[in-house]
């Protein structure tokens, strides 16, 4: 590698967090130098158990430290704006875990001050950077699909109903959409763009957050797509996208890992399976080193304008809603 390892500090300790750290180890783009919490005793934990050196008892201390090339932002939905704002106003780029934010306009925000400073800025779409969907990106580019008719992706687990848990919490942004239907909304959007019609049906948990939303968008193409996601059941978690030619299949859990097959309308599938090691969060971060060392203020696989127009399409999603 031509670079130095890139420096990460963590802004927030929950389980996203765990996943990120633990997948970072695997790759030698990147180390974590430092770690911030709201709490001494969280920020120690959390560096107990991966034997970071520097812990920090607020999110301004970690975003001032030296020792921080970038910050990975991965508190609940309801802080992205305000955590994402602090660490870039301190000079830190900044990736931002999914949802980027709560709604477009607080997106737009983020996306603003990025610019202002001239700073690198990605929402952690993980899932855009997995090695099956770069062989599925590479697939439609060749055009072997022809034109594309259906996008198919759903996204659902099976929860307990814990007012407690942040999936339920109002507060903490929960609800299936913004945390599960964020998936297939984001893999609709990487193959056909925006939709130019909506149509949605939600239905609610009992703490009143969308326990489970479908979504029908059409595109100018005439192409369609087709996306659910819930909270209460644990949902076969497949996409599939359909062309005159061809179409592709992705198996198990699309959005992680998984194989994908290129089906076309006559001939021999082509199969590629999942190899992998970790969770596969370690792509994202390479990701932005390669975008740190060039000097780029964003990724051209998951474009800021295009987390904005995601965000536009969920907020149009609930305001839709039957």
């Amino acid at each position: 590698m031509d670079h130095a390892p890139l420096r990460w500090g963590i802004l927030g300790t929950g389980g996203i967090a765990h996943t990120f750290v633990s997948d970072l180890r695997l790759t030698e783009s990147g180390v974590v130098s430092a770690v911030g919490s709201r709490s001494r005793s969280s920020a120690d934990r959390f560096a107990d158990e991966f034997g970071i050196k520097e812990r920090h008892a607020s999110y301004e201390s970690l975003v001032a430290d030296p020792g921080v090339d970038v910050v990975y932002v991965a508190t609940p939905h309801p802080m992205h704006r305000d955590n994402a704002i602090l660490a870039l106003r301190a000079g830190k780029p900044v990736l931002v875990e999914k949802p980027f934010a709560m709604n477009a306009a607080e997106a737009i925000e983020i996306v603003e001050v990025a610019r202002e400073q001239g700073l690198f800025a990605m929402e952690a779409m993980w899932t855009r950077f997995l090695p099956h969907i770069v062989v599925v990106r590479d697939w439609v580019a060749q055009d072997l699909l022809g034109e594309i008719v259906t996008v198919t992706a759903d996204h659902g687990q099976w929860f307990a109903e814990d007012p407690e848990f942040r999936l339920f919490a109002p507060e903490l942004g929960g609800g299936a959409l913004l945390d599960l239907g964020v998936y297939p909304v984001s893999f609709a959007s990487m193959i056909l763009g925006a939709p130019n019609r909506i149509a949605s049906i939600i239905d609610p948990a009992f703490t009143g957050v969308d326990a489970q939303t479908s979504m029908l968008f059409g595109y100018e193409s005439g192409a369609q797509a087709v996306l659910t996601c819930t909270l209460r059941a644990k949902s076969p978690t497949r996409a599939s996208i359909a062309g005159t030619d061809a179409r592709i299949e992705i198996e198990g859990d699309f959005y992680a890992p998984a194989t994908a097959t290129l089906v076309p309308r006559q001939g021999e599938p082509t199969r590629v399976e999942s190899a992998h090691e970790g969770r596969g969060l370690r792509h994202q971060a390479d990701e932005v080193a390669r975008r740190l060392a060039a000097g780029d203020l964003e990724s051209p696989v998951m474009p800021l304008d295009e987390t904005i127009a995601i965000m536009q399409t969920m907020d149009t999603v609930r305001v839709q809603a039957q």
